[in-house]
Parts: structure tokens; sequence; C-alpha cells
């Protein structure tokens, strides 16, 4: 169900972030709330297809950091 799910959103200014309300204005893709799909869609670009944005290294960090406060 989509009320599990992490959404990932890049606003208008190109940031990348954690959207924990799943409210944020801007692009926005989902995964599910394990360290996992975040790995996977490291791996396969899938985020950067989704989100049509280049994901730097540093935000993949910084998502996987906050992602992990979540993981369950």
């Amino acid at each position: 169900p989509k009320r599990e799910l992490i959404r990932v959103v890049r606003n208008a200014e190109n940031e990348i972030k954690l959207d924990k309300t799943s409210k944020a204005p801007g692009r926005g893709a989902y995964l599910c709330p394990n360290s996992g799909c975040l790995e996977r869609a490291f791996k396969t670009r899938a985020l950067e297809r989704a989100l049509e944005h280049k994901v730097d290294d540093t935000v993949w960090a910084q998502l996987k950091e906050e992602l992990s406060g979540i993981d369950g």
C-alpha cells in the first residue's frame, strides 16, 4: 500500500530528499521503507529515471542515512 512506502522528492530547486509527509511539491518516487530498496534503486538507477534527474553520490549517502532511521 502507498501509505507504507517512503516518498523521495525532487523539488523546483532540484534538491532531492525524503518526503516524510508525502505531500511536498515536486516530482516524486516511492520506495519501500528499507535500505535494500534504496540499494536496488541505486544499482539500477531507477530513482534517477523516476525523478528525471541525476542523483549525486552525496545525496545517495544522505538518503541512505535518513532511511536507516526509518528502516524497519
